[in-house]
């Protein structure tokens, strides 16, 4: 599967904004666990950024 993003770099802003939107919402425990797995596979498959490559936002 080929993604979007290429690298795992996000600025402290862009962390911000998603942590904001994703506040106060209600989900299973299976639900939570099957978003945290789905999370782990696809970081895990996404170097970590070489230093000075990314631009403001955190995206190449």
């Amino acid at each position: 599967m080929e993604y979007k993003r290429k690298q795992r770099a996000l600025s402290d802003i862009t962390r911000q904004k998603i942590s904001m939107k994703l506040k106060g919402r209600k989900k299973s425990i299976s639900h939570a666990n099957n978003i945290s797995k789905g999370l782990q596979n696809y970081w895990s498959q996404i170097p970590q950024a070489s230093s000075g490559s990314t631009n403001q936002n955190g995206l190449m």
